[in-house]
């Protein structure tokens, strides 16, 4: 039986349950566990904790399944409890709880792998570009002229903070995209924005801090906060954006001071992975908040050139009201991810110790793809792709929005169209289907969808929700794709 005034969540008491009886060989591998809806009748509790239980449990090879023999017990034994009196050997780095599960031993960042079958496959992966479309010879250019270019200086180590040429290039870009006037001197180019995001947590969040996250984000950030051993504390988002209204009262309810914010991780232009927008009010309530508390707001702008609305608003860096905004980018979304060049605008008295990690890190981000890069953008290579992927990723959403109301009709339900490459998407016609299943059918048609319940730390989705990203697919392989993921749901809701 579940504890429900436990303050341990039912979903990993369900696991410790399981796991614990097949350390006492109760069950045995090639046994059959109930299947989830039958489970979560028997014990009383939403199908959504036994699933997350099994998610959970797969992952760990615990329990494994196959389709048409359904979910049982695997060939991995769970790790057995340390025996009484006799201390567990330490790890070699031991690791610190992840607070955003109440440190679940079992929780792992969630993110399914793509699809190893790019010729063949429908896969309808998130945050993946057109890369077939890229512009493949003109870069080549680009860097040809920065190797030409390059002398003794250029191929040594260069400054912590980026190119010069590179980093006035991308002022110049957020003054024409984001309305956001950065100066070049608190303009950092760096290895991605992740690395951006990690030298942040490291400067500005110490062991008895608060971060704040949105609920649903992305595990990546679910890891690197949970690694900073600063208490990390989801606050829910709804259409208006990250509700702010609720930070105080949800800090106090996880046995912090609010006082104890340091950092406020926020995607305001196209909330991941909801694609809700932050509106105006919102934003200066959060605003107001930071600057009251002291805090800093993180402000991943992670798909800033594409959006699709007829108006849009600025950064939240462009106007922070006396509130200290550090701004993230990165190019890996709108020129290809392996060139791992991303950027941050700090407030002024961050700058110095930011780049004091930076140098100690990795001493600088490659210089030749900078020079590169700010050739492709000073001779218009830049503005001009960018126009291209904007006409062609209209394209393909409008198909994809057509795809989905032509096959599940008025029991779909799509948000985030408004800007992005990708959109969620949730199935109300087939309540009681089980994502899993639902994955697995379409997988055997040769299609990927990636459910989005992972993503939420509190209250994941009670029907079944999809991440679908439609950037890398040609209209026609969206049509044909969305057209068997509808016969994957009509099979998986008919078993």
């Amino acid at each position: 039986m579940l504890d429900r005034d436990s303050t341990i969540p039912l979903q990993q008491q369900l696991c410790e349950q399981i796991s614990g009886s097949v350390r006492a060989g109760r069950l045995r591998p090639g046994d059959p566990v109930p299947p989830s809806r039958e489970l979560a009748h028997q014990l009383g509790v939403s199908r959504t904790v036994v699933t997350r239980a099994y998610e959970l449990l797969r992952a760990n090879g615990v329990l494994t399944s196959r389709r048409g023999s359904g979910t049982r017990v695997g060939g991995t034994l769970p790790e057995p409890a340390s025996p009484a009196g006799r201390p567990a050997r330490a790890p070699i780095r031991p690791e610190p709880p992840l607070p955003t599960d109440d440190g679940s031993p079992l929780w792992k960042p969630w993110e399914p792998a793509p699809m190893q079958q790019p010729g063949g496959a429908y896969d309808f992966r998130h945050g993946t570009p057109a890369l077939a479309s890229f512009p493949v010879t003109r870069w080549r250019q680009s860097l040809a002229e920065a190797l030409g270019r390059a002398d003794v200086a250029a191929l040594g180590y260069g400054p912590a903070e980026g190119s010069p040429a590179l980093r006035a290039q991308i002022t110049a870009l957020l003054r024409r995209s984001r309305a956001f006037d950065a100066a070049r001197q608190h303009t950092l180019v760096t290895s991605g924005a992740t690395q951006a995001m990690d030298i942040l947590v490291r400067l500005l969040v110490g062991p008895d801090d608060v971060v704040v996250i949105e609920d649903p984000s992305h595990t990546v950030l679910r890891q690197i906060f949970g690694y900073s051993r600063a208490a990390v504390v989801p606050v829910p988002v709804d259409a208006e954006g990250l509700r702010v209204d609720d930070i105080e009262r949800l800090v106090r309810a996880h046995g912090h001071d609010p006082a104890r914010v340091r950092l406020i991780y926020v995607t305001p232009s196209h909330q991941f992975p909801t694609g809700f927008i932050m509106s105006e009010r919102r934003r200066r309530a959060l605003l107001r908040w930071a600057r009251e508390q002291r805090a800093t707001v993180l402000e991943d702008d992670y798909h800033n050139e594409f959006t699709f609305a007829a108006e849009r608003l600025p950064a939240l860096a462009a106007d922070p009201q006396d509130a200290d905004v550090a701004y993230v980018g990165s190019f890996s979304k709108t020129l290809f991810p392996s060139l791992r060049i991303g950027y941050t605008v700090l407030p002024p008295h961050l700058v110095r110790p930011f780049l004091g990690i930076k140098w100690i890190t990795d001493r600088l981000t490659p210089t030749v793809p900078q020079e590169a890069l700010a050739e492709f953008i000073a001779s218009g290579a830049y503005a001009r792709h960018i126009g291209r992927m904007d006409r062609l990723y209209r394209q393909r959403r409008a198909r994809l929005l057509e795809a989905l109301y032509e096959h599940f009709g008025a029991g779909v339900r799509i948000s985030g169209a408004a800007a992005g490459l990708h959109v969620l998407v949730t199935l109300g016609g087939a309540p009681d289907t089980d994502e899993a299943e639902i994955v697995r059918a379409a997988a055997a048609r040769g299609v990927r969808v990636y459910p989005a319940s992972g993503y939420f730390v509190t209250g994941p989705p009670t029907e079944p929700t999809f991440l679908i990203g439609y950037a890398a697919l040609p209209t026609a392989r969206i049509s044909e794709g969305v057209a068997l993921l509808a016969a994957a749901v009509r099979e998986a809701t008919a078993r």
